[in-house]
């Protein structure tokens, strides 16, 4: 399966002998969802009002990758998608134009897991309106400590933004216990879906959030455009986030009144060929074998976490189980700079990333200033995770 699915990545074509295991920063994009935005770009015409062939079909085409991310998401309404640039555009929006219905003194629960593109924001909305941020903290595992959601959210909370899935630890949020206690409140929920789509088809009904956040470039899509999943109900309250052509309904001298979602928070020339190509990828992704697949990948991560728990200088930052875990390890090395382990691992070509990735509140938290990551795809194989173990023990003797 791991073979067939890897020749369907022109990136293997090329690199064949790339140990690929940065996933969670970037995955690969996948050649269908390459050849849709081709094809977009050989017709190219801007979308909306414009009567001619061309931007029909442009117009036909972003529409029908609206379409196919919501089948992908199970979302009751196509007018619930909308395009950003990415999880962090789809996020800053929530926290601005949630955030314009919120007063000082009103509360947002947050976690110490939460990537920098879920916590800045916030942080910036505590400045500027006054609103209370509470901060949910986690475990000696990394896991969120969802026991204490009973002490920090209060009548007072007004929305509870969290991560679906770590991006440092791989551990998967409890999201019944965070949707049953805003619910208890009359709170809304925010998922940052960033790290979790990667592995499979989302079902927002199931989940019961308000809002789901999530990039192309982290499921085999292009980079450069995102979504931003909400209620209907929920859109239809907000304000817009971005001002400017396409998101108005009429403008005078005196006056502007807006579109309805999701054309109210798509200001400007949407992303139609990165859009496109995303819509190509998700409509990839729904017809693979997710029970197969995630049983492969539990394979891979305890074969890698088995090979980590034989180097005493390794310290695992996150979940030494496979329970609610996604293919996500970070770990230090006693006495070693997670760049230089990086870097010797990178000269044998396996592709990691570290540092803090961009959750420093998370580090801080666990009694690290940096680590490393291996982070694991559909495509990935026992080679990989060999290469990754044997450069290790490599680059131990070596920084040592």
């Amino acid at each position: 399966m791991t073979i067939a699915l890897r020749e369907q990545f022109p990136f293997y074509a090329a690199r064949a002998a790339c140990h690929y295991l940065d996933n969670a920063a970037t995955s690969q994009i996948h050649s269908q969802a390459l050849a849709a935005m081709v094809g977009q770009e050989s017709h190219r015409a801007n979308v909306h009002r414009s009567p001619y062939r061309l931007a029909e079909a442009a117009t036909q085409a972003y529409g029908d990758a609206r379409a196919k991310v919501a089948r992908f998401l199970n979302a009751a309404s196509c007018a619930e998608v909308v395009f950003t640039s990415g999880a962090t555009a789809s996020l800053n929006l929530v926290a601005y134009s949630f955030g314009e219905t919120l007063k000082a003194g009103d509360e947002v629960v947050l976690s110490a897991a939460e990537h920098h593109s879920n916590f800045v924001p916030w942080l910036r909305l505590k400045e500027r309106a006054g609103i209370c941020l509470r901060i949910l903290p986690v475990l000696p595992n990394g896991r969120i400590d969802t026991a204490r959601l009973q002490d920090l959210v209060t009548e007072r909370c007004r929305l509870i933004a969290i991560t679906h899935c770590s991006n440092v630890t791989g551990a998967v949020t409890d999201v019944a216990a965070v949707v049953a206690a805003a619910r208890a409140v009359g709170a809304k929920v925010l998922l940052d879906g960033a790290q979790q789509v990667q592995h499979g088809p989302v079902d927002v009904a199931a989940l019961g959030a308000d809002f789901y956040a999530f990039s192309s470039h982290k499921c085999f899509g292009p980079t450069g455009v995102g979504v931003l999943w909400g209620k209907k109900a929920m859109l239809a309250l907000l304000p817009p986030f971005l001002s400017g052509g396409g998101m108005v309904g009429s403008v005078s001298l005196e006056t502007a009144t807006f579109a309805a979602p999701p054309a109210r928070f798509e200001a400007g020339t949407p992303p139609v060929g990165q859009a496109i190509g995303l819509g190509a990828a998700v409509d990839w992704m729904m017809t693979l074998p997710w029970a197969e697949i995630h049983r492969y990948e539990s394979m891979l991560l305890a074969r890698l976490l088995a090979g980590l728990a034989v180097f005493p200088a390794v310290r695992l930052i996150g979940p030494a189980d496979l329970h609610a875990r996604l293919p996500i390890v970070s770990f230090e090395v006693a006495g070693i700079h997670p760049h230089d382990v990086c870097q010797v691992l990178g000269e044998r070509e396996v592709a990691l990333r570290g540092g803090h990735h961009c959750a420093q509140p998370l580090l801080a938290a666990l009694g690290s200033e940096g680590a490393t990551r291996a982070s694991l795809a559909l495509y990935n194989d026992q080679a990989d995770v060999d290469a990754f173990l044997n450069g290790l023990e490599h680059a131990l003797k070596v920084l040592s």
